[in-house]
């Protein structure tokens, strides 16, 4: 009889749109968690030439810091979305924003770059309860006239954390300590807990899995044997590996001659990341005149022209260069991300997560893969190299991607 009630109430609830308050309380509590995770997740990028220096290890090892964390938060996308599905979705957004603020206080307790890179690495797992379930939570609570709107506000947050992560700990290092900077976003990822414990709405239309785990990995598995959703994570893996390959190895580039630039300067580069937080939304906005398809193969050649720009011997080209390629690369981003909730009907939690681990996939090979170029042809040649290199990769598989999917999406 009780649960007779609660689906009957349930039934004459309406998903939230722009018009509701609760819709702006999901979307600022989702919104202020995505940065702090974000801050967290690549707050080591710029400093990676300052830990080779520091703990005395090579260019890979050094690069670990990144590629290491965003290990850990691939399987725990997949280990805490399956929870997701069957737990609910607010008490793990809580659980990781806890999880990924406590490291922060413990790394600076250590000198040994080994214990360094754990923390890290469990940091990453802890950090992949938001995207787990913010997505899934957003597809279930918001309703689909107005999920453009909060996922691009949601993936705008993302490139926004990004980008103040990587420039208040560039600056803080160079002036302070790394030490202090990780203090710093320690506080900060509490202070946005406790903003969310007391903001965030619970789920109601949130139906936890029933199912065994392993009928639920059949659930998992169904979605790869979906043409449209294979092709969406195709899209994610290869621009997210040119993306970050850029960002991590161009502080290398810059910090040696002829540019000699100091580890502050470089953090300021990031403010690129400020294009970001303009492109997703108004690529939401776009692709309600435009269609998906159009708009992001827009992102993805913009994308592509501001990374031929960074090849330039200046400064300020290599820096107009980078803001083009984010602009270009949250359009392209949120677009495929938005994408995955309009190809599935059931376990989106699973949908959502497998999306980001191929996403982060990416990451992961973008954010290591070019080291060993680095260390083979030097630095004065590296980022040019590799560059060049992620610039052939993806262009062709991703337009490759883009027909596959009108295709799929044609035979629906």
């Amino acid at each position: 009889m009780r649960l007779h009630k609660m689906k009957k109430q349930t039934n004459n609830q309406h998903a939230y749109t722009v018009k509701d308050s609760q819709f702006w309380l999901i979307t600022i509590s989702l919104a202020v968690s995505s940065f702090f995770v974000f801050a967290a997740m690549y707050s080591t990028q710029p400093l990676l030439p300052l830990f080779v220096r520091e703990f005395d290890v090579s260019v890979s090892v050094s690069s670990l810091s990144v590629s290491l964390t965003i290990i850990g938060l691939i399987i725990g996308l997949i280990v805490l979305g399956f929870l997701s599905d069957r737990n609910g979705r607010t008490m793990f957004i809580k659980l990781s924003l806890a999880g990924a603020a406590i490291p922060f206080l413990l790394i600076p307790l250590s000198d040994s770059f080994l214990l360094f890179l754990i923390f890290r690495f469990l940091q990453g797992f802890a950090l992949a309860g938001l995207p787990a379930a913010a997505l899934a939570y957003l597809m279930e609570e918001i309703d689909k006239s107005s999920l453009p709107l909060a996922t691009a506000l949601y993936i705008s947050s993302n490139a926004l954390g990004g980008m103040v992560g990587r420039v208040m700990t560039g600056y803080v290092s160079d002036h302070l300590s790394w030490e202090m900077a990780f203090y710093l976003l320690g506080g900060l990822g509490f202070v946005v807990l406790v903003a969310v414990l007391f903001m965030l709405p619970h789920s109601r239309f949130f139906t936890p899995s029933q199912l065994t785990f392993s009928r639920d990995m059949k659930g998992f598995l169904y979605h790869l044997k979906n043409p449209g959703l294979l092709w969406i994570f195709g899209i994610g893996v290869v621009i997210q590996l040119s993306f970050t390959g850029i960002w991590t190895y161009l502080p290398f580039h810059l910090e040696g001659p002829p540019f000699s630039l100091s580890l502050e300067a470089i953090s300021y580069l990031f403010l690129a990341y400020g294009l970001g937080v303009v492109g997703s939304p108004v690529a939401g906005w776009l692709s309600g005149r435009f269609g998906i398809l159009i708009v992001r193969a827009a992102g993805i050649v913009v994308m592509s022209l501001g990374i031929l720009m960074t090849l330039a011997p200046t400064v300020w080209m290599i820096a107009i260069g980078l803001c083009i390629t984010c602009l270009g690369f949250f359009t392209a981003h949120s677009i495929t991300a938005s994408s995955v909730g309009f190809e599935v009907t059931h376990h989106k939690g699973s949908a959502s997560s497998l999306y980001l681990v191929f996403y982060y996939v990416g990451v992961s090979l973008g954010s290591s893969s070019f080291g060993a170029i680095m260390e083979c042809d030097g630095l004065d040649r590296d980022c040019d190299y590799a560059k060049l290199y992620s610039c052939a990769l993806y262009i062709k598989p991703v337009y490759r991607c883009q027909e596959k999917e009108a295709k799929c999406s044609g035979k629906k």
